[in-house]
């Protein structure tokens, strides 16, 4: 079995009570809700990469992130038996420059924290989202089968 590994991002704007999540219109996760973000382009850092991915996503520029969370994600084999791993930086911001727009790869929208559509996004989301959302920091390992649903996890609380 050969592994595909990627450094990925997941970034979170936040103001007050609100979050704001953004529904993937094409490729991997899509019509699900999620944060912005993507994967990590060589020449750069994994900071970097969550800076332009907003950017290209939301045409937003992230003024202050702050790393909440590192979550592994395995997923199963596919049929030609490769793996896909994805080694994932979470950030939360609280300022930024410019609106959040819709693009063809992400529709953003701002959620009340009470009202996280947790039905519509990644199984994995309901687990740890609400543990960001409450400023614990953590990291966390998930694997998945091949239909995206948890096998197991484990979860680890930072600070």
């Amino acid at each position: 079995m050969s592994e595909h590994v990627e450094n990925v991002t997941i970034l979170f704007l936040r103001k007050d009570d609100q979050i704001l999540l953004a529904m993937k219109k094409r490729g991997f996760g899509d019509g699900l809700w999620n944060g912005v973000g993507g994967k990590q382009k060589n020449s750069e850092t994994i900071e970097d990469t969550a800076i332009r991915e907003c950017q290209e996503e939301i045409g937003v520029k992230p003024l202050d992130l702050e790393q909440v969370a590192k979550l592994n994600f395995y997923f199963a084999e596919n049929k030609t038996g490769s793996r896909l791993i994805h080694y994932a930086a979470v950030y939360v911001c609280s300022r930024w420059e410019g609106d959040p727009i819709e693009t063809e790869e992400m529709r953003p929208k701002w959620f009340n924290i009470k009202d996280v559509p947790y039905n519509k996004m990644w199984p994995d989301d309901t687990i740890w989202l609400p543990k960001i959302i409450n400023n614990q920091k953590i990291e966390a390992d998930f694997y998945f089968d091949d239909n995206n649903s948890i096998l197991k996890h484990q979860i680890r609380t930072l600070q």
